[in-house]
Formats: C-alpha cells, structure tokens, sequence
C-alpha cells in the first residue's frame, strides 16, 4: 500500500491523539466522515496502525525509576533463546525489551517504584536463567519520550 499525503496526515493525528474524533480528522485533513473512516480502516488493515491505547503516566503509578538492562549470555541457541524471550514477557516491570547487536546481547527498560524494587527485579531475573553479565544504568532526567513515529513526507 503507498501512503499518500492525506494518509500521513491521517496517521499522524492519530498517534497525537487517538481520542480525535473522525469528522475532526475529516476536517484537519479535507475529507467528508466517510471517506475519511474508510481510510483509517484501510490503515488498520493494511498494519500502519497496529492498536490504539492510553498511555499512563509512570510517575503518578508509583513507577518513577527507569533502568536500562544490559545482558550477555554465552546462550547463543535459538531454543534458549525462545525460552529466555518466553521468561522475560512474564516480567511486567520490563516495558521494552530487544536483541541487541554488539557488546551486549539484550537491552531492557524496565520501571520499578524505587531501588529496592529493582533489586528484587534483578534477584527474580538472574534466578529464572542463566546470564553471563547483567549491567544496569538507572536514568536520571527523562529529556524527551514520545510514541510518535516520525513520518516519512509522501515526498520521500
């Protein structure tokens, strides 16, 4: 599917706000509702929207600390692999989690009330599985955050 500039503007105000209502996105974007809704739809089910949620705010939960996990293993099998990706979808203080390529093997952020609350995350953690080395660096100032992807112009 080729996104055109109508379609960007589409999904651009979605990811801003995916309370907007369709006529007001039909207007911002000079479509009537209907047309307008069909394209959202046709985003959907093309996969440029993958869900739509609400995004808490970490801070007023209690969850003001965010740490950046770095993990090696000597575990290079796709079977320990599964495994270990399966061990750590059951964290749920772990809010992102990749495969690195590198020095480190994996990265996590994980958010967690206070210190102490990360010790008993990193003792759960290194007790589910074997890990080589497990460096952790807690941030200290959130400078900018944001779940808008940058879009491409129908230009590029």
């Amino acid at each position: 599917m080729n996104l055109d500039d109508i379609d960007l503007q589409l999904l651009a105000l979605i990811q801003g706000d995916d309370s907007i209502s369709t006529e007001a996105m039909a207007h911002q974007v000079g479509l009537s509702k209907t047309p307008c809704w069909r394209r959202v739809q046709k985003l959907e089910k093309a996969g440029f929207i993958k869900r739509r949620v609400a995004l808490l705010d970490a801070d007023k939960l209690g969850l003001g600390v965010s740490v950046f996990v770095q993990v090696k293993t000597n575990q290079h099998d796709a079977n320990w692999a599964i495994e270990f990706a399966r061990i750590v979808a059951e964290f749920p203080e772990v809010v992102e989690f990749y495969r690195m390529a590198g020095e480190y093997d994996y990265l996590m952020r994980v958010l967690v009330k206070d210190i102490p609350s990360y010790d008993k995350f990193y003792k759960r953690l290194i007790s589910a599985t074997a890990l080589t080395d497990v460096t952790s660096n807690f941030a200290m100032e959130q400078i900018k955050w944001t779940t808008e992807l940058p879009l491409p112009t129908s230009k590029d």
